[in-house]
């Protein structure tokens, strides 16, 4: 028997709405102010999750039990085996001494911490969000930086935090291009606009991550290389996006922008050097970071050998998101197990969408096309390069799984969560608060994307999920369909650094177990401020700038 989602059970939106947000608010609360361990809180707010769908809005129990299930699943595949593979590579690289040299060789490109900052979080973090997206920038950005010597809580959330104007065409322009296929918005049109609202943040966002960092002052006495940086991003971002398509924008500004600033460096250098590895201010995990040290210098061959594995990975990364190759290897192996009792058992109904639409609940098993097997194979390949015997790279493996056993428990459970939320109904009812602002639709409809991504942690899941809603919400008020559909994703990458996968990915590659909540107090501010900005931004075009939504090809 279908069930329709129903999105106002008690018939007055404050009461539905402060219901639906009770898991979330759990799940937050018990992370950021109780300072209960991750896995716990994903867990008591799977539980309150399940009580608000089954008894406050009607969800047959086991249709919610087995929505937890699809998204248990999708925790381990795909995002829990990126962050268990990457942690691996890690794991080997430390062993064998290879990541010291890594750490010298970046340390002499510059020993200033910020422009560090810029070029790994920011430029390198940029282009494995364009090659791969799904936690793979934060887990290979925050495992660096701590490499280097930065504090838990700055190579965590400087991560989180450098990550997010790339990820709106991350993975080769995936958020996008689902945005287009689902709720039928003309691809190129919808490309573009997200290109005329993300390259003033994708400026910003460099001076932003080193004031966070070092304060006003440590961000000034660097801005010629922030600007250098930023702009060089910035520029190509918006004529691929605008005149190519969605699929190689991050990868294009990402490769520019390093190139820029390493050449730059050549010619400038600061007046002072940052050496400090840690949060200006109150950093709680400051006693954990190395001060600079005195950088040794190796041979070409030694430096060769320390980047070959984190070449490797950028190759191996960039290929398995290659739409070309998922395809082959999906081809190969890829069983797909709709789930009985749940697919095409819900319907969504208006006013999300124009008439109701059944919801699929098929799990995919794309092992071989998983990003995560990319990685676990470069880690292999490295792991020989670097001369590992067999039996010392499945020691490291199985000791890797050890390591980061609660963190994949911790992704399971969320994804558990943010996966019910989505067939229950009850995000939707978020999403339907923010769509009752009237003129002010523009700057709340940007905040419903921030939202979505909070909540499921990928900018595609939030635009799978809200992106029909803007497009009706849009044509009602008279707005632009292409504008709220590109605001819902240009908003959505402000989440992504308070999503609680990302959180768990960022704790996890710095080691920072059971501080999640510390990690989520530091970066929610930012993530908010930002996503009022782009907000405001989007309000400007809708009202003040209508040449902006003009097609300029």
């Amino acid at each position: 028997m279908v069930w329709q989602q129903i999105y106002d059970p008690f018939g007055n939106m404050i009461i539905s709405t402060a219901l639906a947000a009770v898991p979330v608010v759990v799940m937050l609360a018990a992370l950021g102010f109780f300072h209960i361990k991750a896995h716990i809180a994903a867990g008591m707010g799977l539980i309150a999750a399940l009580l608000v769908a089954i008894f406050a809005y009607g969800m047959p129990a086991d249709m919610a039990g087995r929505a937890a299930l699809l998204g248990g699943f999708t925790g381990l595949l795909p995002i829990g085996w990126i962050v268990l593979n990457i942690i691996f590579l890690h794991q080997l690289t430390e062993q064998n001494g290879s990541f010291a040299v890594l750490q010298d060789s970046l340390s002499g490109i510059t020993e200033d911490r910020r422009i560090q900052l810029l070029l790994i979080a920011f430029c390198f973090g940029a282009f494995f969000e364009g090659a791969a997206g799904f936690g793979t920038p934060v887990a290979v950005t925050a495992a660096i930086l701590i490499g280097l010597g930065f504090s838990p809580l700055a190579a965590s959330g400087l991560s989180l935090i450098a990550n997010t104007a790339p990820v709106a065409f991350g993975a080769l322009g995936t958020p996008v291009i689902t945005l287009a296929k689902v709720h039928g918005y003309d691809l190129m049109e919808v490309t573009a606009m997200i290109g005329r609202q993300l390259p003033f943040f994708s400026l910003l966002v460099p001076f932003w991550l080193i004031w966070a960092f070092a304060g006003r002052k440590g961000m000034w006495e660097i801005w010629p290389a922030i600007l250098v940086a930023g702009l060089s991003f910035a520029i190509p971002q918006f004529l691929v996006s605008n005149f190519i398509g969605p699929e190689l924008v991050d990868i294009i500004a990402a490769i520019v922008s390093m190139a820029c600033l390493v050449a730059f460096l050549r010619v400038w250098k600061p007046k002072t050097v940052w050496t400090s590895p840690s949060l200006r201010g109150h950093d709680p995990s400051a006693a954990e970071a190395k001060s600079a040290q005195v950088v040794k210098r190796h041979s070409t061959q030694a430096l060769v050998a320390a980047w070959t594995p984190w070449v490797i990975l950028s190759v191996f990364v960039f290929v398995w998101g290659l739409p070309s190759v998922k395809t082959f290897l999906n081809g190969l192996f890829a069983p797909a197990f709709p789930i009985e009792g749940l697919h095409n058992m819900i319907e969504k109904v208006a006013p999300v969408v124009t008439k109701p639409t059944k919801e699929s609940a098929v799990y995919t098993l794309n092992l071989l096309s998983a990003t995560g097997t990319g990685i676990l194979l470069s880690a292999i390949v490295s792991a020989v390069v670097m001369k590992y015997n067999p039996v010392a790279i499945v020691r490291t493996f199985f000791k890797t799984l050890w390591l980061v056993k609660y963190s994949l428990l911790t992704i399971v459970l969320m994804l558990a969560l943010g996966t019910l939320t989505r067939y229950s109904g009850t995000d939707t009812t978020l999403g339907l608060a923010f769509a009752n602002t009237g003129v002010l639709y523009p700057f709340f409809g940007t905040l419903m994307g921030w939202l979505g991504v909070a909540l499921t942690g990928s900018d595609t899941a939030s635009n799978v999920l809200f992106g029909g809603m803007q497009k009706v919400a849009a044509e009602q008020l008279g707005l632009s369909a292409n504008l709220m559909g590109a605001a819902n994703s240009a908003g959505g990458v402000m989440g992504k650094m308070i999503d609680a996968q990302s959180i768990v990915v960022a704790s996890t590659a710095t080691r920072w177990f059971d501080h999640e909540g510390d990690i989520l107090r530091y970066v929610f501010f930012h993530s908010i401020a930002l996503a009022c900005l782009v907000g405001l931004y989007v309000t400007l075009q809708a009202y003040v700038w209508p040449f902006s939504l003009m097609v300029v090809r």
